[in-house]
């Protein structure tokens, strides 16, 4: 099966009942832009919105008093007292309601306060999304029991710590093939096999683990001190030195039937819900890094000078401020109005959500090189290091580190990729009326794209750009109206490139990867584009002009990109290059791979655990 088929698998078992709501992301696709889906979102209630401001407040009078993120990045351990203080702040209850214990909160005020924590020591960012994002929370709020949401939601909310476990050694993004089993047995299940990278796993009260039962996928509910648990290592990490990551394995562990999520065979459309909203963490935590790599940046480029002027005001290096500037604001538009989207709840948030994921991991990570590089040798340098020898401790190098995580975390940005590529072209299949079953052969797809044809026949005229007129419903945003009326006409060019796509290459497209990414990404930008105008609009009624020159810079340095990957869609090198690889893979080209000494430790690719002593630790 390809990656793509595998994606569209996965994506299938979540759908069920989605595709009757709004989503103005899937609308982007097909060439459909309705800005009244992201304009006229309702506002958070005031007595919702005063909650959530006092929230972020203590956090972050918390963080200042009591956090050191320099201690945490020397010891790799966040301190016990630590993760007390935010769940006595109720920093492990945000989103969980009033009355399972939690806060209650809508989710633009979680992404609010992770990006606060994000921007200050990413570690502990990752701790309370994890427990929260993709931990036990979440899926109960979704699917569990009313006495499943009573036993253990007020246990999260005071700050017994979650994870989520489905990877394996062996199993990353294709869960067909998990290992770990769950086996009925009178009036418990007994779980055996080994899950990897556990987030959160060593220091976990509880965990949500995905185990085969029969054919199928289910989610339980474990007791991370149950006989036959064992945390076998903590693992270590180029970043985010701070989490509790590590192998736990499952031997003839009973869990009880009651600890069943939702029904046997249920799974994976469990996890890929949750998944919808725990992917918003990521982009909160993307714009508080961002954000602060904005603000060494500004205090940088005023500070140092070199050929007689600050190096800020050098043409080279302005740019790379204008950009960093730029897209730290874009980054918190696409995070806040993904957030709102989730909150109004009548929204599909599927697109939205991955395209936030994808859009922000990628862009916060080359705002942060981009810091490193104006920084220089300052930025490769340690914190510590730097501090020792009497300068300011800046962790440059260590944000950086910490961040490339994101483009891994909850989906590569290549499955991002194809995740998105699958809502796409089936959005497109479905508009035609010929939506394939996700079981359907390769010859049922490509006579489904071959009917769609004669329906796109009359439907591209609807895709035409249209004339120059600006439609009256863009005017209210001023300035920005030209970008959104850029938006507009570029989202049907979309739409038809797709088409041609389809046409071009029928069944053969899912195997277009190079192609299809760069639809994705270019949507990707259209998302970012109206985020950032949408933010610009409101906060100009406060801030006056500033926002809207930064979203004008931002709109700009994007339409830029977007051209770009509309001349690469048919101009390009992806054929030659993908037989170039497969030679690479046959050895033709191993001469390259003299004259060095490969500096790894001996053993498989893929092992298996050794197994020992529990590593895993209580937070006391």
């Amino acid at each position: 099966m390809t990656d793509y088929a595998k994606a569209r698998e996965l994506g299938e078992q979540a759908r069920e009942a989605e595709w009757a709501r709004p989503s103005f992301a899937k609308q982007l696709f097909l060439g459909d832009f309705q800005p009244g889906l992201v304009t006229q979102v309702p506002a958070v209630p005031a007595r919702a919105q005063a909650k959530g401001e006092e929230f972020v407040r203590s956090v972050r009078r918390y963080l200042h008093a009591h956090v050191d993120p320099a201690l945490i990045e020397r010891t790799g351990v966040i301190p016990d007292d630590v993760v007390k203080g935010l769940a006595g702040l109720g920093a492990f209850g945000i989103t969980i309601a009033e009355e399972y214990g939690g806060l209650g909160l809508p989710y633009l005020y979680y992404c609010r306060a992770l990006m606060l924590v994000g921007s200050y020591c990413p570690a502990l960012a990752t701790l309370l999304s994890a427990h929260q994002s993709i931990g036990v929370p979440q899926p109960l709020k979704l699917f569990g029991s009313e006495e499943q949401k009573r036993a253990f939601l007020p246990r999260c909310a005071r700050g017994e710590i979650s994870a989520f476990l489905l990877t394996e050694p062996d199993v990353g993004s294709d869960p067909a093939r998990l290992a770990t089993t769950a086996v009925r047995d009178g009036d418990d299940y007994l779980l055996n096999g080994t899950k990897l990278w556990t987030t959160n796993g060593v220091v976990a009260d509880l965990l949500v683990v995905m185990a085969r039962t029969g054919e199928k996928i289910s989610a339980f509910v474990v007791e991370a001190d149950s006989p036959g648990v064992t945390v076998n290592r903590r693992n270590t990490f180029m970043g985010l030195r701070g989490i509790e990551n590590g192998v736990t394995e499952f031997r003839d562990v009973r869990v009880p039937a009651a600890n069943l999520i939702g029904r046997e065979g249920e799974g994976l459309k469990i996890a890929l819900t949750t998944l919808n909203t725990g992917r918003l963490s990521l982009p909160a935590t993307c714009a508080g890094g961002a954000k602060w790599a904005l603000k060494i940046a500004r205090e940088w480029c005023n500070a140092r000078v070199q050929w007689g002027r600050k190096v800020g005001e050098h043409e080279a290096v302005a740019t790379k401020v204008a950009y960093i500037a730029a897209t730290a604001y874009a980054l918190e538009a696409v995070s806040e109005l993904t957030a709102r989207l989730a909150d109004d709840q009548r929204n599909d948030i599927r697109i939205e959500a991955a395209l936030a994921k994808l859009y922000a991991t990628e862009h916060s990570y080359t705002v942060l090189d981009e810091l490193v590089q104006i920084r220089g040798g300052r930025g490769y340098e340690t914190a510590e290091s730097l501090a020792a020898r009497g300068e300011r401790g800046v962790p440059a190098e260590q944000m950086l580190r910490d961040s490339r995580i994101n483009r891994i975390f909850e989906g590569s940005s290549e499955i991002m990729r194809l995740l998105i590529t699958r809502e796409a072209v089936d959005a497109h299949l479905s508009a035609a009326g010929e939506l394939v079953n996700p079981d359907a052969s390769r010859h049922e797809r490509a006579e489904a794209l071959k009917h769609a044809a004669a329906f796109y026949a009359r439907w591209l005229p609807t895709l035409v750009a249209g004339s120059g007129t600006l439609p009256a419903a863009y005017q209210d945003f001023g300035p920005l109206a030209r970008h959104l009326r850029f938006v507009e006409r570029t989202s049907r060019k979309l739409a038809r490139s797709l088409f041609y796509g389809m046409s071009r290459w029928q069944a053969g497209l899912e195997h277009r990867q190079a192609f299809l990414g760069r639809i994705v990404d270019i949507g990707a930008e259209l998302y970012a584009m109206t985020s950032v105008c949408v933010k610009a609009d409101e906060d100009a009624r406060d801030l006056g002009r500033r926002p809207q020159e930064l979203a004008d810079t931002f709109c700009l340095q994007a339409a830029r990109r977007i051209r770009t990957l509309f001349s690469l869609l048919w101009d390009n090198n992806d054929a030659a290059e993908s037989r170039l690889a497969g030679h690479v893979l046959d050895g033709r080209y191993d001469f390259v791979e003299e004259g060095i000494l490969d500096p790894s430790i001996e053993g498989p690719w893929i092992g298996t655990p050794d197994g020992g002593e529990s590593v895993r630790r209580r937070i006391t």
